[in-house]
């Protein structure tokens, strides 16, 4: 899924900004693409903004969307063709050590922030509000919010919880924030929800779904659902104009996501049910530090080839 930059498309390229576009990119050398690699890879398109996705799900089309926190994963991420990247909460326990993501705060996400939107060229940048940062008021909400399109750079924000938002989340997009809602698992309140747990089985369904409904009504760009069978997330799905993003939600959403070290097999223990691993980066950076240390202490790193 790709913006369109044919004249006759709803979703033709858009206007240079009024007051100059910012840095020019930095030049690279070209490199023969991959054979595998997808056309949104190979032709990077203009920015993705919220009417990009919007129209994927009214095309049938599909879209990826992944954390990055920091320049790397991020430069590479977009060149991959990765249409979303989600400046998470989650780096609390991928970046910062923590065990959850209850102990980040705006101050440590926001320099991720500026790492990742400095570092992509086309993808959509998405910033979690974290814990604490938006839940006593909409002016709250709002403050935290304009923190991180204006100092992070983030095109787009993310808030966690149902209907009961659907306000806060009215304030936000008034002031200018674009906001993508998530609902079912919220890993925010997970001692409230009573641990890692699946939302929406049976009767509970129909909550998601008036979340959805109402998140969206009150002007949320899109909607991702947690740990939510594949059941009720395709009825939530249906129940709404805007494109939905799924993690631990089955194949009927517009959109996937996970987080990238998970996917890429950087993390270690258990991995969750939803998570498909693509790579094993733990064991490629473990052989490649122990080959490193025994070239240090038997003398053989630096040889002549690497000195002056």
């Amino acid at each position: 899924m790709a913006p369109s930059n044919s004249p006759d498309s709803p979703l033709s390229a858009e206007l240079p900004a009024p007051y100059g576009d910012g840095p020019a990119p930095a030049a690279s050398a070209p490199s023969a693409p991959s054979p595998a690699a997808t056309p949104a890879a190979a032709k990077p398109a203009g920015r993705i903004r919220t009417h990009h996705l919007r129209q994927a799900k009214l095309n049938g089309e599909r879209f990826a969307m992944l954390t990055a926190y920091d320049q790397y994963a991020a430069e590479i991420f977009d060149q991959a063709g990765i249409e979303v990247l989600l400046v998470g909460d989650s780096a609390s326990n991928n970046v910062f050590g923590n065990e959850t993501s209850l102990p980040v705060t705006v101050d440590e996400l926001l320099p991720l922030c500026r790492a990742v939107t400095r570092s992509a060229r086309r993808a959509l940048v998405v910033a979690d509000l974290p814990f604490g940062s938006y839940e006593v008021s909409a002016g709250q909400a709002v403050a935290t919010g304009v923190r991180f399109l204006k100092e992070g750079g983030a095109h787009a924000v993310k808030i966690e919880g149902g209907k009961f938002y659907a306000e806060t989340v009215r304030a936000m997009v008034q002031a200018g924030i674009p906001v993508m809602a998530h609902i079912g698992f919220t890993p925010q309140s997970e001692h409230a929800l009573g641990g890692y747990r699946v939302q929406g089985r049976g009767d509970d369904a129909q909550r998601l779904i008036e979340d959805a409904v109402a998140l969206a009504d009150a002007g949320a760009f899109c909607v991702l659902m947690e740990m939510v069978p594949a059941p009720t997330a395709a009825a939530v799905d249906a129940a709404v104009e805007v494109p939905t993003i799924g993690i631990g939600a089955g194949n009927a959403t517009t959109g996937q996501v996970l987080v990238w070290q998970d996917m890429a097999g950087l993390r270690g223990g258990k991995m969750a049910k939803f998570v498909k691993q693509y790579a094993d980066l733990r064991t490629t950076l473990s052989e490649a530090a122990r080959a490193y240390g025994e070239d240090v202490r038997s003398g053989q790193f630096p040889g002549p080839e690497h000195s002056f």
